[in-house]
């Protein structure tokens, strides 16, 4: 996220990291980047820096705390044999994750020296490397078979988008952007609600497909260029699931299916490539019909909910 969240304090965010994480702070520097959570550069008085992560927990908080530590956890498991993981430094009583507060969580990872990607497709040249990182990571799962989150087949936000879909004809006035977006929902929305129908018959599909360990979203800007190879972070999306929840990023299996002797299936890759697109679409109508100030983070949503429709 570009910006900065309301509720959370830099100073009270610097007493958690000594405390908890015995990290000797000098100061922080907040990153904008990224998509869905919050990030900063944490120096310490060595020189050294540490990258944190702050994430909303949202409504539900002990639910997405819990989900969010699982799946942390998960990382570290695996983390000691795939060393290709970032996985988040434990806490001093080897927790991944703690409370910063009732809305917000805290991890800590190292910080890579390397260049990472954009969202995207893959370039041509990382396709080998990308394929035999995830088809190692597939074939760890008796690791974390028993410990790991379960993905959930559901459409995050579906509630709110068939609310959004339900009151076109009444005006939205969060902002800004509700208006525009609202008009944009009316011309698309007979496409969205077909959308709609072909993701409930695709996830009857793939609901007792065989379940891999995956990352969730294994895309060029989750990956960072090293000197020994990519390294792979974002794992707060670390979940059981077929195999096709990462593999629908890929434009080619073949490598994939050699090494692994798994052949994708047309439906889980269809499922989880129009999954993503609803759970965007979901999540930028909420924000841009909801109260929000025309930030950098609001705009790029609308920009991100145009891209879908042109």
């Amino acid at each position: 996220m570009k910006d900065k969240p309301e509720g959370v304090d830099e100073t009270h965010l610097a007493a958690v990291l000594a405390d908890v994480w015995g990290l000797d702070i000098r100061g922080l520097r907040h990153l904008p980047l990224g998509a869905g959570s919050h990030h900063w550069s944490a120096i310490e008085t060595s020189g050294r820096t540490r990258f944190v992560t702050v994430d909303d927990l949202g409504d539900d908080s002990s639910r997405e705390f819990s989900e969010l530590e699982q799946a942390l956890s998960t990382a570290q498991t695996l983390g000691r044999d795939l060393d290709f993981i970032v996985a988040p430094i434990p806490t001093r009583i080897d927790t991944p994750l703690w409370w910063l507060n009732p809305r917000y969580a805290v991890s800590v990872f190292p910080t890579i020296d390397g260049e990472s990607g954009d969202f995207g497709a893959h370039p041509p040249q990382d396709h080998p490397e990308v394929t035999a990182l995830l088809a190692e990571l597939h074939q760890a799962t008796p690791v974390v078979a028993a410990t790991a989150p379960h993905a959930d087949l559901a459409l995050p936000g579906r509630d709110n988008l068939h609310d959004a879909l339900n009151n076109l004809g009444h005006p939205w006035t969060g902002g800004p952007f509700s208006e525009p977006a609202r008009r944009l929902l009316t011309t698309h929305a007979p496409h969205i609600e077909r959308q709609l129908n072909e993701f409930d018959q695709l996830a009857a599909e793939v609901r007792h497909r065989s379940q891999v360990i995956t990352h969730g979203e294994p895309h060029p800007g989750n990956f960072i260029r090293t000197r020994t190879g990519l390294k792979l972070i974002d794992w707060e999306t670390a979940r059981l699931a077929p195999p096709e929840r990462d593999l629908w990023m890929l434009d080619t299996l073949d490598a994939y299916t050699e090494i692994t002797g798994y052949v994708a299936d047309s439906a889980g890759l269809s499922y989880y490539r129009l999954r993503w697109q609803l759970t965007d679409i979901a999540i930028f109508v909420r924000e841009l019909r909801g109260p929000h100030q025309a930030t950098q983070d609001i705009t790029d949503s609308w920009t991100y909910l145009n891209s879908y429709f042109d």
